[in-house]
Formats: structure tokens, sequence, C-alpha cells
């Protein structure tokens, strides 16, 4: 797989992938009904169409021609010093790959200037705290409102760079 930079004729193809995904990694946390909700919300193509023309950000894909294994987004925060890792996610069928890896480094390349690189995951998503864990990141808080709005627990990482 490749990574590049994701373009509206991906958003179908990415929109599956998280909800695959999501269903994957959270119905047994949240349940299938709330997961629905959330990828319904945070996972429709307007949602992501948003996100390719943000400001200060990177959206990737990792590609292999056939189809996209993997996606990254990430965004400056109002401290361009700190740069919000808001999903990583990988296929469940390409886990363990590198394709995360790949993203995340793509994604610490792409905001030379960054100092912090920050995430949000869920406590009870061992293998994500892990991937992040092995990678350099560090707990740094916690937050009771998962991206801002969710009402979700999660664990806020950091992983400083340069």
């Amino acid at each position: 797989m490749f990574i590049r930079t994701a373009g509206e004729r991906d958003l179908a193809a990415i929109r599956a992938l998280l909800v695959e995904t999501w269903h994957a990694t959270y119905d047994a946390i949240y349940g299938v009904e709330r997961v629905t909700a959330i990828t319904d919300d945070w996972h429709s193509i307007a949602s992501l169409k948003a996100r390719l023309t943000r400001p200060n950000s990177e959206f990737l894909v990792a590609d292999d021609g056939k189809r996209i294994g993997g996606m990254a987004f990430a965004a400056a925060t109002t401290d361009a010093k700190i740069i919000m890792l808001n999903q990583l996610y990988v296929h469940p069928a390409c886990q363990r790959q590198g394709i995360g890896q790949a993203l995340l480094e793509e994604v610490e390349a792409s905001f030379p200037e960054a100092q912090t690189l920050r995430v949000e995951v869920e406590e009870a998503n061992t293998p994500a705290v892990a991937f992040y864990r092995s990678r350099g990141f560090l707990p740094a808080s916690n937050t009771a409102d998962c991206g801002g709005s969710s009402g979700l627990p999660a664990l806020i990482l950091e992983k400083p760079l340069g």
C-alpha cells in the first residue's frame, strides 16, 4: 500500500472502511446501535468531505490500487505547534501489515513545524493504546468528551516531535 492524499472520489470507500472498522472495534464497547449512530454522524460523506478542505490539515489514505486499507486525518490546533490526530484507522483485514505506522509517519512528516502530536483513544481499545504507546506516545490526560461533542471518554496521548 502506498500513502497518498485523499480526494473526493475516495470518500465512499473511506466511509465504508470507517463503518466496518468502527463496528469491528467498538460494538463490544458501545453496542451496535451507538456505533451506527456515531458512524452515521462522524463518518457521513458530508463530514468526510468537509475535512478535505479544512485548512492546516492532512487527509491521507493507504491505497494499493484496488482498495483503501487505511486512512488518517490530522489538523493543527489553535496552537500550530500541536497537531491533533483525529483519525487513524486500518481496515481489520489489513491490520498488522505496517499500514498504521506508514500513515502515522506521513502525518508526522506533514507538519514539520509541529512539536507535539496528540491523539484521543478509547481506553478500552487496548490494541490502539498499545499501538500508540509503542510509537512513542505517552499518557497526557483524559477527557470525558472525545472529539469535543461525543460524550465518550478517552485517554489523551501525546508524542513529542522533532
